[in-house]
């Protein structure tokens, strides 16, 4: 199994590991601590040797910071996470704050005295979240401290080692673009910009950058890297020869000098003591590296990462690997439906169907000779209340069964080496009440409307957010969170810098891939999700039109229940694009389908509503 049900923190512990880290305060020069959910290369996904925020606080979100002060400790977490925050830590320790509406930059100058000064590990901070602290602290005649070393290190006992996650190589079949090509590209634009180099830190970029994988990390298949491309098309990797076999090391011997981690410090160094201009992406660089640039006398340039974008817009391999690796996983995930339809209510348990899913999942890989190489996050299992918890993670205490009359949500994905996958589907266990299916047709109203969506050139993710809202919103209802995310090819399930979302501003191009999965979420009672990935498609004219447009190309097939779709609900294009959709899945899943009863399974639950 890929995935753990054990329980990863507790609660109680809190109070006490509070109390040790203030009374390193005097010492530190401090009067308060930040404890981000970030490790030195600020990914998603960190290994547990930085899980700091879930080791003090209790909780595993995947997006949060706590401010510990002398008299307060209050953890910032987003809309997903506001159930789960009050469930995971002691609520007589911290409080909760709102990371995206006041995070700490800006509750800090209504809430902490004159002269307060705040210590951060800078490893674990970007250049931008540095100045946003320094601006806020200032109004308050304050200070940031950088520390340097975490203190919660020192607290921390048998606090796990570092990872050393095997380096593959990812096949020019599989990538579409050699990695010393994707280097000339970005050395011939650091020449355009009169640049010397420019650091990659972003481990995803990394690995796209040279065309490797690795598995530091869960359910994100980068090695913890980084990278120095030069002008002169000389690139040097900074990654660990514990993770590089011989294969992978004579690979990247002919792409870049490889070095330990630890030596980008003296490189950056000797780099900037000749006045070296530097490119730095300040929403992705550790605050150290920056000031190792500057404090040795080179120039930080501040810029968006060079492979961040070309790593958004998927090349045609990707593409065609993407689709393929959604039908492999469409078929994973009907014979999983057919199997849950088969069992009956309350003999199932949140933990039960994760684990069907994934065994599907690896069964029909080693079918198709394309192996299940991780899941690409955490399964959300969630039945009844549990399905209100937006990023819902079931353990061995929470989990409980799917019992007739309420929904199941089933949030998961899947690491091919062609493709990564993210689907949500809800769906009944038994007869459900009416409102419920009313709710589940407004949010699959919003996600057709996302899917049906003709777009100019320029649209940005946050003009087209409202169309999935717009139904729940006639309704009196909205969901705290994102209508879509980028997603990685056999990378990050969660990919920027391409969203669908109310503050989006990035333009949506050709050949990027996204989520679209609005949702609907009473707490306490249930939750709904539907959830599709999409590709941006080159823009079309559209007959008797003045301008082409851009459209959607979905990538996952896989049956909505009709049984909690209110049809009198959807408009008569609503109703044709389901059918259509349905249509598309059974032709494109049927040949695939080997086991009769799955294939009987599936020829039902596409059947169209209108003949």
């Amino acid at each position: 199994m890929f995935q753990s049900f054990d329980v990863t923190s507790n609660p109680q512990f809190g109070k006490a590991r509070v109390e040790a880290l203030r009374a390193r305060f005097d010492g530190l020069g401090v009067d308060g601590f930040l404890v981000p959910r970030a490790d030195e290369y600020q990914g998603e996904y960190v290994p547990a040797s930085a899980e700091r925020l879930a080791w003090l606080t209790g909780f595993t979100g995947s997006a949060g910071i706590v401010l510990v002060t002398r008299t307060q400790a209050v953890v910032f977490v987003d809309g997903r996470y506001t159930t789960q925050l009050v469930e995971q830590v002691d609520g007589e320790v911290f409080t909760g704050g709102d990371l995206v509406g006041e995070p700490p930059h800006k509750w800090i100058p209504a809430n902490l005295p004159s002269g307060f000064r705040l210590g951060i590990d800078p490893w674990l901070h970007t250049g931008a979240e540095v100045r946003r602290l320094q601006k806020a602290l200032a109004e308050k005649d304050g200070s940031l401290v950088l520390l340097e070393a975490n203190p919660l290190d020192a607290i921390w006992d048998n606090r796990p080692a570092e990872p050393r996650g095997a380096v593959t190589i990812q096949g020019d079949s599989y990538a579409g673009v050699l990695a010393k090509d994707k280097i000339a590209t970005i050395a011939a634009e650091l020449q355009k910009k009169h640049l010397g180099a420019v650091l990659i830190t972003d481990p995803s970029s990394v690995a796209w950058i040279f065309n490797i994988r690795g598995a530091d990390v869960p359910h994100t298949p980068h090695p913890l890297a980084r990278a120095l491309v030069h002008a002169d098309g000389s690139a040097e990797i900074f990654l660990s020869k514990h993770k590089t076999g011989i294969e992978a090391e004579a690979y990247l011997g002919q792409l870049a000098t490889q070095s330990e981690p630890e030596e980008i410090n003296p490189r950056l160094e000797a780099l900037s003591k000749s006045g070296a201009h530097i490119l730095v992406d300040p929403e992705l660089t550790p605050y150290a590296l920056s000031d190792v640039i500057t404090q040795s006398g080179g120039q930080v340039v501040e810029g968006e990462d060079p492979a961040k974008l070309p790593r958004a817009i998927k090349n045609t391999v990707e593409l065609n690997g993407s689709a393929a690796a959604h039908l492999q996983d469409g078929v994973a995930m009907v014979e999983f439906l057919c199997w849950l339809d088969q069992q009956h209510p309350g003999t199932v348990s949140e933990i039960d169907a994760t684990k069907a899913l994934e065994s599907a999942r690896a069964k029909v890989g080693e079918r198709m000779q394309n192996p299940l190489k991780d899941i690409s996050f955490d399964t959300i299992s969630g039945a009844g209340e549990h399905g209100a918890v937006i990023h819902y993670r079931v353990t061995t205490v929470s989990d409980r069964k799917l019992n007739s009359g309420e929904l199941f949500l089933l949030d998961s994905g899947a690491q091919y080496i062609n493709g990564t996958t993210d689907i949500t589907r809800t769906v009944a266990i038994g007869a459900v009440p009416e409102e419920q299916k009313r709710f589940f047709t407004l949010v699959l109203k919003g996600m057709i409307a996302i899917s049906m969506a003709r777009f100019p050139k320029g649209t940005r993710g946050c003009d087209l957010d409202p169309l999935a809202r717009m139904a729940l919103w006639k309704a009196g209802a909205d969901y705290a969170h994102g209508t879509g995310h980028g997603v990685g090819s056999f990378l990050s399930v969660h990919e920027g810098p391409q969203r669908i979302s109310r503050v989006s501003q990035q333009e949506l191009l050709p050949g990027m891939i996204l989520s679209n999965e609005p949702g609907y979420y009473r707490p306490g009672a249930f939750g709904i999700r539907i959830e599709n990935l999409i590709y941006v498609r080159e823009p079309e004219s559209i007959e008797g039109g003045d301008i082409p447009m851009h459209s959607f190309e979905t990538l996952t097939y896989v049956p909505i229940d009709k049984y909690l779709v209110l049809t009198e609900l959807l408009t008569r294009e609503e109703l044709q694009w389901l059918d259509a959709y349905h249509a598309k899945t059974r032709d494109e899943l049927m040949p695939l389908v080997e086991d009769a009863k799955v294939k009987a399974w599936l020829e039902k639950a596409t059947e169209p509503f209108s003949r």
